[in-house]
């Protein structure tokens, strides 16, 4: 499938400025206005992503007034486009107003073709990250899960299903590869659920040697065996009334 053409909007009443900006911009699809009138339908009908302006257009070309009009009413239409504006030698403060203003860039009369091409390029790439930042702004869907975001049709579905089973007194089995989040999905059941104000007690049994497993979850009494100075709670008591995650648990 061809790719479509970058659309270019020149706002230019020189006829022979018009024919150089269509040579310069042969890649692109370039649409020429004369006037503010003929620019605000072009881009109506067009939606450039990109527009050049000539500040001194008709009925005012000797001056700026309808080129800043123009400038205004481009961004009032379409606020994402990046408007680059046209100034002699002699009017940097125009530029800046422009900028002010909102205009993307500015680029000085006579034309350098290469240096606007870069300029129009630029703005071209700009434009483009932000509407891909904006169409992934709003296809990303976040769950009501604390610390879990994701725009997975599938892990909403998981998001959902714990949800729903929080609330239950019952046991759950997380199945998946080390690293995809069964811990935090654990903690999302467990803080969603009536034990939420309960502890949430986590254990690595596959970093347990077997021998020792047992002290671990049950917990040991003083003098029980060598080492065993004190008294120490077993995991499943410290997660009494709470929720108990054995991680790893097919290790």
């Amino acid at each position: 499938m061809k790719e479509a053409k970058r659309k270019l909007l020149i706002v230019e009443d020189d006829p022979g400025l018009q024919s150089q900006y269509r040579w310069s911009f042969e890649d692109c699809e370039v649409f020429v206005a004369g006037t503010r009138e003929e620019a605000i339908e072009l881009l109506r009908a067009e939606m450039p992503s990109v527009v050049t302006l000539d500040l001194g257009l008709p009925p005012d070309p000797d001056g700026t007034s309808e080129g800043f009009a123009t400038l205004e009413n481009i961004l009032q239409l379409a606020p994402e486009t990046k408007v680059i504006v046209a100034t002699g030698h002699s009017a940097h403060e125009s530029a800046l107003k422009a900028v002010a203003l909102g205009a993307y860039d500015f680029y000085r009369k006579p034309v350098d073709a290469d240096e606007l091409g870069l300029i129009v390029n630029r703005a071209f790439n700009l434009y483009e990250l932000e509407a891909e930042n904006r169409r992934l702004a709003q296809q990303r869907q976040s769950s009501s899960l604390k610390g879990i975001i994701s725009g997975s049709d599938s892990m909403l579905k998981v998001c959902q299903m714990i949800e729903r089973v929080a609330p239950a007194d019952v046991a759950v089995l997380l199945l998946g590869a080390s690293g995809t989040g069964k811990e935090l999905l654990a903690r999302a059941i467990h803080d969603l659920s009536p034990r939420a104000r309960k502890p949430f007690v986590a254990i690595n049994c596959a970093a347990i040697p077997e021998n020792l497993l047992e002290s671990e979850l049950f917990g040991y009494e003083k003098g029980a065996f060598t080492g065993a100075h004190k008294q120490t709670l077993g995991k499943i008591e410290m997660a009494q009334g709470g929720t108990l995650f054995l991680d790893e648990i097919g290790d």
